[in-house]
């Protein structure tokens, strides 16, 4: 069929829909609006058009792909809050030497597998100032590092059905047509192939990395990590006459001892292999995180507020609606130069002194005996009704939200049970995958791994209001028979070629396409057009499909084409050219393998050259 005669094939509706997506992809490309507020204009032009009708339309918001991003996000939100990432995270720093090579090999694998379950985009944004300090530290260029990184992450998504959106809609398209669907591991060969390839080009072709230091904004991010706070350990704790080095291995690197006190006297003579007893005072260092997480931690208690939180005069039994907050000392306050003891702020201010953060200068062992200087942040614990009078004295500058976020360790354990039978459900079918994961967020939040508020802050409404609004795209497409006359004009190009090269072609077509749209856009635009031309050979849709899905998320050819490669721009100093460089030789490897595994999964094909039917 030659292409004059499909042009004149084009219906009414076709039009419409093409003039429709022509807008779409202008929105989508030029980022006038937000891309989930572009995905809900388009979806409404599509039901005023008469395009959808108005079930079809919504029909996205029920969705099985968005009801498991939702989850997922919720699911990854505990596992953070749990400081079970930030634990693999710190394992990586550790595990990783000085050298550059045992760097990248040990990273790789290990943030691909982080990827499999989570979000890619947070675990890179997790690892970011973990593998910058791991660069400074080791005397490493930065940039060696973050890009590997950030590769791992795109490649780990290809390990599981769940952690990329874009595989998702192509599950929930094969659905549509009556195809087989894809269980949770079924691209997981595909994605161990892939790890693989991604470790091996970069530890061979580390040559082409650039070699730069990154921006040195980590030093700031390094000092707010150091609180000076007390800790007391109270009658009945869980971790009395249990060792010191329990403690410190359970809060993580960013702890740290600066002096012991028992009966009131310090004791230097007390060390890891010491056990801790009841009354017992603990002289720290901590990030801001560990800070609010000490304070959370009923087998800890942070000693001011425990020695003077009575003096604020309120029933100090229970957090009620006590809150940490900071305050900044103002140039010529009136407390500069007087120890916190002498100020008594319980009884001045109803507030207790929690913790304290100075730039670069020393301080006291004890917290009491401080002076105040300039510029000193003062963490305070209170009522926020009795934080009134702190916030307009002049001898503050500011009052604001303490910026620490509690890590519920105690329920680490919790969480990875969840996450697995979360998976265990899922995998044996006992329940259908959405509602699986549906139940694994219900439990995280039921189990208090996290908050409610913080678990729907979790969740990424641009992602989960893009693909509801994006499916209806692709359902309009296969509808109005655009899909069609679309596949049909390619297999007028892809006529007589082998099923290998046709698949390399759409993994093509997707790996640009990405480049100017996201993965879950590109998948469902082009995903109906494989399944059309899959059908007109004959042949089954989903490794068309599949491989569809994959050129749009593991095309690494710009920094714009993943939300990842976004992130480490600036950190890594790279330019628009280094991905480039990096990226196309890998992505031609990649789409190779992509093409070959999928023919060897769906349609009997080699899995080596020479053997197989």
């Amino acid at each position: 069929m030659q292409l004059p005669h499909l042009l004149q094939q084009i219906t009414f509706d076709q039009i419409t829909f093409l003039l429709i997506l022509a807008g779409a992809l202008y929105l989508f490309i030029s980022e006038r609006l937000r891309i989930d507020v572009s995905a809900m204009v388009v979806l409404l032009a599509m039901v005023i058009a008469g395009v959808l009708d108005p079930d079809q339309a919504l029909s996205g918001f029920a969705s099985e792909p968005a009801i498991i991003v939702a989850a997922v996000f919720v699911i990854s939100g505990g596992l953070a809050a749990t400081g079970i990432t930030e634990h693999i995270g710190q394992w990586i720093g550790r595990a990783s030497g000085r050298s550059e090579g045992r760097a990248i090999a040990v990273t790789m694998p290990a943030v691909a597998a982080m990827a499999s379950f989570t979000h890619h985009v947070m675990v890179t944004a997790m690892m970011l100032p973990i593998l910058t300090r791991f660069a400074k530290k080791n005397g490493l260029s930065a940039s060696r590092l973050l890009m590997p990184m950030s590769l791992a992450a795109s490649l780990g998504t290809c390990l599981t059905l769940v952690s990329a959106p874009a595989f998702l809609l192509a599950n929930n398209l094969l659905e549509r047509t009556g195809a087989e669907g894809l269980g949770i591991f079924s691209i997981t060969p595909i994605g161990i192939a892939l790890v693989v390839l991604g470790i091996v080009y970069m530890l061979l072709a580390r040559w082409i990395l650039p070699k730069r230091s990154g921006t040195s904004g980590d030093d700031e991010y390094m000092r707010l990590d150091r609180y000076r706070t007390e800790l007391v350990v109270p009658e009945g704790s869980r971790w009395s006459t249990r060792p010191l080095a329990e403690l410190q291995k359970a809060l993580g690197d960013k702890f740290r001892m600066i002096g012991w006190l028992r009966d009131g006297r310090m004791r230097p003579d007390l060390g890891p292999s010491s056990p801790l007893i009841s009354g017992d005072v603990l002289l720290v260092e901590a990030s801001a995180d560990a800070l609010a997480s000490l304070h959370d931690d009923t087998g800890l208690e942070l000693y001011p507020i425990a020695k003077f939180g009575a003096r604020t005069g309120e029933d100090t039994d229970g957090d009620g609606d006590y809150q940490l907050v900071q305050a900044v000392v103002a140039p010529g306050s009136e407390f500069i130069g007087r120890s916190i003891r002498e100020i008594d702020f319980s009884r001045q201010f109803k507030a207790v002194i929690a913790g304290l953060w100075r730039r670069g200068a020393a301080m006291t062992p004890r917290l009491a005996d401080a002076r105040l200087r300039e510029g000193d942040l003062l963490v305070l614990w209170g009522k926020p009704e009795r934080f009134a009078e702190l916030a307009t004295h002049h001898g503050f500058l500011m009052l604001v939200p303490f910026s620490g976020e509690a890590k519920r360790r105690v329920r680490a354990p919790l969480a990875l049970a969840i996450l697995g039978l979360t998976i265990i459900a899922a995998v044996t079918e006992w329940l259908p995958v959405p509602l699986a994961f549906m139940l694994g967020a219900v439990a995280i939040i039921a189990t208090r791994c996290v908050d409610i508020g913080q678990a729907y802050r979790e969740i990424d409404v641009r992602v989960f209001v893009m693909i509801a609004g994006v499916i209806p795209l692709g359902i309009a497409m296969e509808q109005t028979g655009t899909a069609q006359l679309l596949a049909l004009g390619l297999r007028e190009v892809v006529a007589g070629w082998p099923v290998l090269a046709v698949l390399l072609v759409l993994f093509t077509m997707a790996a640009l396409l990405t480049q100017i749209l996201s993965d879950s856009a590109t998948t469902v635009l082009l995903g109906p057009i494989a399944v059309e031309l899959a059908q007109s050979l004959g042949l089954a849709p989903t490794p068309f499909v599949v491989c569809t899905a994959l050129g749009a998320v593991v095309a690494f050819l710009t920094p714009i084409g993943h939300h990842g490669n976004l992130l480490i721009l600036g950190p890594g100093q790279y330019r628009f050219g280094d991905f480039v460089r990096v990226g196309v030789p890998l992505t031609v490897m990649v789409a190779f393998v992509c093409a070959w595994m999928t023919r060897w999964l769906w349609l009997g094909g080699p899995l080596l050259p020479g053997f197989g039917g």
